[in-house]
């Protein structure tokens, strides 16, 4: 029984947890990445004067989480590098939460 009820603490605080660190990633979405890249993913107007990707069209889409961690940690052609102003873990989170825009 008392297996059960650590057990059980743990799963509320994971899914605590998972659900803080997704909101954690939008808010940081809405701060750093919307401005060019819009709302949804697909570009804001000023963004796509820039030449921001569409993050849910190939071949942005069609990248790994890997390629999407490298660009927005260390930048590519106008996106800024944010190695430095953004953590390991927050980067992989904006990544997760990128890939749910549609």
């Amino acid at each position: 029984m008392k297996t059960r009820t650590i057990l059980a603490a743990l799963f509320l605080l994971t899914a605590s947890f998972a659900a803080a660190s997704a909101q954690d990633a939008a808010a940081t979405y809405k701060a750093k990445c919307a401005m060019c890249h819009g709302a949804d993913g697909k570009g804001s107007a000023m963004g796509q004067k820039m030449g921001a990707r569409d993050l849910t069209a190939p071949p942005a889409s069609t990248e790994s989480d890997s390629d999407w961690i490298t660009i927005t940690t260390k930048g590519k052609n106008k996106m800024p590098a944010y190695d430095g102003k953004l953590s390991a873990d927050q980067i992989s989170g904006l990544v997760k939460y990128i890939r749910t825009l549609k």
